[in-house]
């Protein structure tokens, strides 16, 4: 009876059952205080600048308003948070960064649905891009459709690359936390019920239905390319299990400075389309298991070994399917390939999800790698694409760094603010996860 009694509490701890409550936010003002009232964000200037001044490493903050279809261009981006805060349950917002470590995934936790955090300012490194709240450049990302609280940062001359980027994502996420708690106790307009169960109920809750899994791969090869996990820079990690709602809640924050069209920042992390779209079908025509999470190495061994790892959790779990998403492009590609191949010998059915970059006149190979188990991929566009942005008539952060950034050239940037470059350069305008609106097809 004691054992049964151990047990039954076990599986009511290991239940993850997530209630997402989504408050719709239709506009953000300046405001005496932080809060949201009828579906406007406002927010205190002065409250969010003193929260990022308490870092040293700082010398400046200036806080700015970007809503949808205004003449402002943003540059450079560093990070994307959506405000949430964790109103019931296991642990709090961004464990291991802001709040302590404790698995999240539980409980309930409220959105400000249509507004972001979004850091920028001075440059990190040249993997920084640009968002356009209008013009044609706009559709290619989904932040000229959301309402930005834009926090600009000035760090202090000298400050090493690494330890800005940190006090940067830091002073995002202490923000983002901060508004986010406006949605406390502000009923949702809408509540999405998610819930994985340990593996053996999980499978046998839909025993007839193909077992199917997502291998997540963060981008972790150093020098700004670094994701994290409760906390933990990932390239100091092997794979793991992860239940999809611990992503969900805030578990992994982007810290990153990859190519602006793939960066995954810290609010595609919360906003999974992956993970959002095997829910949807979860119970109708598959059973999600759960996330296989891994990193992108640099070493041919590190690769080797964290494939293997994944190859063992496929089989282990016994899934019928798998899809694959990576951060990046070029090294991280075999890692992709890598993932596939291994996941394929474990008898999962395989589908990639990724970007290309086949050269400007289109007839270079599109992904750096390719094994012949990589038959079945979704395209999320191709970044070297030359498209045009008209000038603005504000500008927030500053365009010094465009013709140095991933996608800029030598004349890209125009004397009357007009830019011409790559595709590549605006804010996640390919992402490998589908948060876009590119395709490409065959014909």
């Amino acid at each position: 009876m004691e054992h049964t009694r151990k047990a039954l509490k076990y599986e009511e701890v290991c239940v993850l059952r997530l209630e997402l409550g989504k408050i719709k936010i239709t506009d953000v003002q300046f405001g005496e205080k932080t809060k949201v009232e009828n579906g406007t964000l406002y927010v205190n200037k002065k409250e969010l600048v003193d929260i990022a001044m308490k870092d040293d490493r700082i010398l400046s903050v200036n806080i700015e308003l970007a809503r949808p279809g205004e003449s402002v261009r943003i540059a450079p981006v560093k990070d994307v948070i959506e405000p949430r805060v964790k109103v019931d349950g296991s642990g709090g917002m961004f464990p291991g960064m802001i709040s302590k470590v404790k698995t999240v995934g539980s409980g309930r936790t409220h959105a400000l649905v249509g507004a972001t955090v979004l850091t920028c300012g001075s440059i990190v490194g040249f993997q920084e891009g640009i968002i356009d709240m209008s013009g044609p450049a706009a559709k290619y990302t989904p932040f000229s459709e959301t309402f930005n609280v834009c926090v600009v940062i000035e760090p202090k001359e000298g400050l090493e690359t690494h330890a800005y980027e940190e006090a940067a994502r830091m002073a995002g996420l202490k923000i983002g936390t901060f508004v986010g708690e406006a949605g406390r106790h502000v009923e949702p307009d809408e509540v999405v019920v998610y819930e994985t169960k340990p593996l053996l109920e999980q499978v046998a809750q839909y025993p007839d239905l193909p077992k199917v899994g997502y291998i997540h791969m963060l981008q972790s090869q150093g020098l700004l390319h670094d994701t994290y996990y409760y906390g933990v820079d990932a390239k100091q990690m092997v794979p793991t299990f992860m239940y999809p709602t611990e992503i969900m809640d805030g578990a992994i924050t982007s810290g990153n400075c990859v190519a602006p069209c793939d960066k995954v920042t810290t609010f595609h992390h919360l906003n999974n389309p992956v993970i959002e779209d095997l829910y949807k079908r979860h119970g109708k025509d598959i059973n999600f298991i759960g996330v296989i999470l891994t990193n992108e190495n640099v070493f041919l061994a590190d690769k080797e070994r964290s494939s293997d790892m994944v190859g063992k959790f496929v089989e282990f779990l016994g899934l019928d399917g798998v899809l694959i998403t990576e951060e990046g492009y070029g090294n991280p590609d075999t890692d992709l390939m890598m993932n596939c191949k291994k996941a394929t010998d474990a008898g999962a059915s395989v589908v990639l999800i990724t970007d290309e970059f086949p050269g400007r006149d289109g007839k270079s190979q599109s992904l750096a790698d390719a094994v012949t188990e990589a038959d079945a991929l979704v395209s999320c566009g191709q970044g070297n694409l030359i498209i045009e942005f008209p000038p603005m008539d504000k500008i927030i952060g500053t365009l010094d760094y465009i013709e140095t950034m991933i996608g800029g050239y030598e004349g890209s940037l125009r004397p009357d603010g007009s830019i011409e470059a790559e595709l590549q350069i605006v804010i996640a305008s390919t992402i490998a996860n589908g948060y876009n609106k590119l395709a490409a097809r065959t014909y």
